[in-house]
């Protein structure tokens, strides 16, 4: 095998970190206490743009420490029986490259992920050195991401989070019995144990707040995870079911959904075909109505058929069209609850009109200012000089909200 120089491992192995879409900035105060620093370019191989939740658009370094792995996921381009080119980084290859991005203003963190090499204690043992060197022999103030190993030793995971600012651990498939059977080295029993152990050490790191003495930073961020869309006969309703365990047992920061991208050589248990973006799109936004929104699961998927959610239109308001009875809702008197229930009311906007009928009694126009489409919201509310008439049970309301574009069999790019 022809030795590499570093760019072209830094080709490969970015190129191979695409896949993992759990790559997201914490939204936790940064080590470096200033944070308005522009970016600068961010053209260049390895460079990922994520979005914390304020909007900030953040750029890290996104790169795998070895493609080589002794697995054989069905599911992953990086497998072991893949005909796939292989590169590794050294610790000290991936320390200085990412300080001279972070110097140049290319890059405000790291997200680092591996496959397995030898085993996952060694594997895990590299990529804290990694973070452990760029804290303490660097000085490197920016955000650090790692995917975690789940049957690596506690002490390693622990560790890990001192120095990171995020953990991440993948779930990677909808339920057991299919990761079982796309990934059998993989013991779904490891994956909820390693997710359990890094809870505990991250409430416990918290402290309470009469304790006097601040505990040490550990995964600051939290942990998240990544599942697999499309790549076995999973439900939308299944996907959520587990993402709704997750949420509830780990108490997890995020759950990524990635949608199954079919690769060379596969396996024949695999589809030929990748599911539509649009599905990936769907649960983004189902997830994100059931940890802000107050929306249960059952709720969410109930306007699709067969545990599914309707591409065409997006899950809120699917469920607003077959709840009409809740609507329309008027914007001066209902509650926070029910005010996020409203198609095209955020959770800003819900907080703007709380803040303003305060003050006066609003009218369609105050809506309009306050929210990002009154075209949408205009046939589920009431306002002082706006009541939709019958236009809220119109038989062709939905069709309006789906033009023939986007009824087409063509998917919409998400990116």
């Amino acid at each position: 095998m022809p030795r590499l120089d570093l760019r072209q491992k830094l080709a490969i192995l970015s190129d191979a970190a695409k896949y993992d879409a759990s790559c997201a900035s914490s939204g936790a105060a940064g080590r470096n206490s200033v944070q308005s620093k522009g970016i600068g370019s961010t053209e260049g191989s390895g460079i990922c743009h994520a979005y914390a939740p304020d909007g900030r658009c953040i750029s890290l370094l996104k790169i795998l420490l070895t493609n080589f792995c002794i697995y054989d996921c069905a599911y992953c381009i990086n497998r072991s029986s893949s005909n796939v080119e292989r590169a590794r980084f050294s610790v000290d290859e991936v320390v200085a490259l990412t300080m001279n991005f972070y110097r140049r203003n290319y890059i405000e963190g790291l997200f680092l992920s591996s496959g397995i090499i030898r085993n996952s204690d060694y594997t895990m043992e590299e990529m804290v050195r990694i973070a452990k060197k760029l804290r303490l022999e660097e000085n490197f103030s920016g955000y650090i991401h790692l995917k975690t190993i789940p049957d690596a030793s506690p002490a390693l995971i622990e560790e890990a989070g001192l120095f990171a600012d995020r953990l991440s651990v993948n779930i990677e498939m909808p339920t057991d019995v299919t990761l079982a059977s796309l990934a059998p080295e993989k013991d779904p029993r490891d994956i909820r144990r390693s997710m359990g152990h890094l809870r505990a050490k991250i409430e416990e790191h918290r402290g309470e707040k009469r304790d006097r003495t601040k505990p040490k930073r550990f995964s600051a961020g939290g942990q998240s995870t990544q599942m697999i869309v499309g790549a076995d006969p999973s439900s939308d309703d299944d996907v959520l079911t587990r993402s709704e365990n997750l949420y509830g047992n780990y108490r997890l920061s995020r759950v990524y959904y990635s949608a199954f991208s079919p690769i060379p050589d596969s396996s024949s248990r695999l589809p030929a075909m990748k599911p539509p973006l649009m599905r990936e799109h769907r649960l983004y936004q189902a997830d994100w109505l059931m940890r802000f929104y107050g929306f249960s699961r059952p709720e969410i998927v109930s306007g699709g058929e067969g545990g599914m959610l309707d591409l065409s239109i997006d899950p809120k308001l699917a469920w607003a069209l077959k709840n009409r009875e809740h609507f329309p809702v008027d914007v001066n008197r209902a509650d926070r609850e029910m005010l996020l229930r409203v198609p095209g009311l955020g959770t800003r906007a819900v907080k703007r009109i709380l803040s303003t009928r305060r003050h006066r009694t609003l009218r369609l126009d105050d809506v309009a200012r306050l929210c990002q489409s009154i075209d949408k919201v205009r046939p589920f509310i009431l306002a002082l000089d706006w009541s939709p008439g019958g236009l809220t049970d119109g038989a062709g309301l939905r069709e309006s909200f789906t033009p023939k574009a986007k009824r087409e069999t063509r998917q919409l790019e998400l990116f």
